[in-house]
């Protein structure tokens, strides 16, 4: 673990593969596929602000140069997280 930017610390994340229809992050041991439909925040980013993501904490991510916060839940279980925004 690493001293994060918000004063905690931060697991390792990595962005291991993206594709034009989402990215994959791995988490520990964990492989997550985010598809730009259901996480549109995402679309239009660069290569460099995606890669930029930090894990603060267990419960949840951050991306500071697209300001995204997001739960890991709504990853692992995006039908409990229906609002999507439109941006």
């Amino acid at each position: 673990m690493t001293p994060g930017a918000h004063g905690g610390s931060t697991a390792a994340v990595e962005v291991t593969r993206v594709s034009r229809h989402g990215f994959w992050l791995l988490l520990g041991d964990r492989e997550l596929f985010l598809p730009f439909e259901q996480f549109p925040w995402f679309r239009d980013a660069t290569i460099r602000a995606l890669h930029n993501a930090e894990w603060p904490q267990p419960h949840r991510l951050y991306w500071p140069d697209l300001d995204v916060d997001l739960a890991v839940e709504s990853i692992e279980h995006p039908e409990r997280f229906p609002l999507v925004s439109r941006g």
